[in-house]
């Protein structure tokens, strides 16, 4: 799955805001991202960190290849997504800046992401995981068409935790 150098603009969404290639500042900006409790598990490693293992955004291959950012109509980075490839499936990852959460925007961001992956592999199912206990996050993606199809325990930073999987199927 390769992350094309054009951007994607949705304002028939209702929200004006594009995708565009994760950029280098993009990567170094969502390092800064700190997101108070309990969504601090959703901190990311400082950006020397990422770099060095070179792991997620931080390893130059998989930036360009699976990670997006989001920006406002300013060209302001409003969020991320990782469209990762699996057997069938594209995998959303998604995270928006913590100023952001809980104003309302969650709902135009996943009908963005969720828009983008159905454009670049149509005839893939299109899913994502969410821990649990982030009501919010799950009132958000039922909203927007994803049902819980699976839970399970997953590894996170702080341990295992309870993990959903949910697939994306308006229709029902």
């Amino acid at each position: 799955m390769k992350n094309t150098n054009n951007s994607s603009n949705y304002n028939s969404i209702g929200a004006n805001m594009t995708i565009h290639p994760l950029a280098l500042e993009h990567a170094i900006e969502i390092c800064n991202w700190s997101y108070n409790p309990p969504y601090d598990i959703y901190n990311w490693p400082t950006w020397k960190q990422l770099k060095k293992d070179e792991i997620e955004f931080g390893d130059p291959v998989l930036r360009k290849e699976q990670y997006s950012a989001i920006l406002d109509i300013q060209g302001h980075l409003i969020g991320f997504v990782q469209f990762f490839p699996m057997s069938n499936v594209t995998r959303l990852g998604l995270g928006l800046r913590p100023d952001l959460c809980g104003h309302g925007l969650g709902m135009s961001v996943v009908a963005l992401i969720t828009a983008e992956a159905l454009r670049r592999t149509p005839d893939q199912e299109i899913d994502l995981e969410v821990l649990s206990w982030n009501l919010r996050a799950i009132r958000t993606y039922v909203k927007a068409g994803f049902h819980i199809t699976d839970t399970y325990m997953r590894p996170t930073p702080n341990g295992m935790k309870e993990c959903h999987c949910m697939c994306y199927n308006p229709s029902t």
